[in-house]
């Protein structure tokens, strides 16, 4: 184990069955009509997203956005900057947007406004990780894989200064 690791809190195992309770409800909440697309934030939420669409048992449609809030920096700077937009048009249909880790919610409440002004059917928050401690906005997410406390944590694609993303575990770094 790399010596900044403080504690691993969720197993490769853990994660994996987390993911697939997840997928199952996703499926359950939309029927096969809904056109559904599904946004992963990059780059934290490409691992998750990847696996999560897999145990989604319907026909989506996947895009990515980039954006910034966080720098090399573990505080948010709470300027929120989009560096990559969708591709798809996404007027008219469902939108599932998946990220990582929900830490203050300024970076989500942004893109929430962002993605609805686009005339779009519906939107729904998914995240592997939520930080309910850190909220400074009202944000209703309907998918939480886990709660955490207010540690900084990497592993399964959320870094620190571009490191440690392909660590199958989630675990808390030392600050």
């Amino acid at each position: 184990m790399d010596k900044n690791i403080d504690a691993v809190l969720f197993s490769k195992e853990e994660i994996s069955q987390k993911v697939k309770e997840l997928g199952k409800q996703i499926s359950k909440d939309y029927n096969e009509n809904d056109e559904l697309v599904i946004i992963g934030i990059l780059k934290g939420a490409s691992i998750f997203m990847a696996d999560l669409i897999r145990e989604i048992d319907m026909s989506v449609n996947i895009d990515f956005m980039a954006v910034s809030s966080y720098g090399n920096s573990t505080q948010s700077s709470g300027t929120v900057k989009i560096i990559k937009d969708l591709d798809l048009e996404i007027e008219g249909k469902h939108i599932l947007i998946v990220e990582d880790i929900i830490d203050t919610g300024l970076t989500l409440k942004y893109l929430t406004n962002n993605l609805k002004s686009r005339k779009i059917k519906g939107l729904k928050i998914c995240t592997l990780l939520d930080k309910p401690k850190r909220r400074k906005c009202d944000l209703d997410i309907d998918y939480i894989g886990f709660e955490i406390p207010d540690r900084f944590i990497v592993g399964y694609g959320i870094d620190y200064a571009e490191k440690y993303r392909n660590l199958p575990y989630i675990a808390s770094i030392k600050e």
